[in-house]
């Protein structure tokens, strides 16, 4: 079951929450997958949404790469959700930590991943905390950025997009992005 620890509606008609639970449980439009540039969805969440999924989001995601090439930061992929209950999935390409010019890579992502879902006309998003796994983006600070990302997001408004939410699997990523939260989210 998934629980909201914090939420906040703004001016411009979006909402955004903070949940923790199992972002394959959430009800939106789109889930964002961690990926990495080649879309392999091999462990992470990457992996889990590639079993739930089955595997046609890993033969549409092997087709992206043949259309497009690799994923950059700022231009995510988007295929089916297969057998998941969602219209899209976004792959995010977010940074591995050391890689250089990490926040910068993250917000990029986390603001190409809301485009991506208004370009498709898409009213809701779920966000996990991106690159805090196997690419070692310290959790603190991937917080702090991918937050302060959404709540300018949602300040201005994005599309169609009208809620945005950032599901947290654990505990102490949820106690780190409630702590920021009440920093960042005025």
């Amino acid at each position: 079951m998934n629980i909201v620890l914090r939420d906040k509606n703004y001016l411009s008609g979006m909402t955004l929450k903070l949940v923790q639970g199992d972002i394959t449980l959430a009800q939106v439009d789109a889930v964002v997958n961690p990926a990495n540039t080649h879309l392999q969805h091999g462990g992470g969440l990457a992996g889990l949404l590639s079993r739930k999924a089955g595997p046609m989001l890993q033969k549409e995601s092997d087709l992206w790469i043949q259309e497009h090439g690799p994923v950059s930061h700022d231009r995510p992929a988007h295929t089916s959700a297969g057998d998941l209950p969602f219209r899209v999935i976004i792959h995010a390409v977010g940074p591995v930590w050391g890689s250089g010019d990490e926040e910068t890579k993250l917000r990029a992502a986390v603001l190409g991943a809301v485009k991506a879902a208004a370009e498709r006309e898409l009213t809701s998003i779920a966000f996990p905390a991106i690159s805090t796994g196997i690419f070692r983006f310290p959790l603190d600070d991937a917080s702090r950025v991918i937050l302060t990302a959404v709540d300018e997001v949602c300040s201005r408004g994005a599309g169609t997009v009208h809620q945005v939410q950032i599901v947290l699997f654990n505990d102490r990523a949820a106690k780190v992005f409630s702590t920021n939260w009440d920093q960042i989210i005025i």
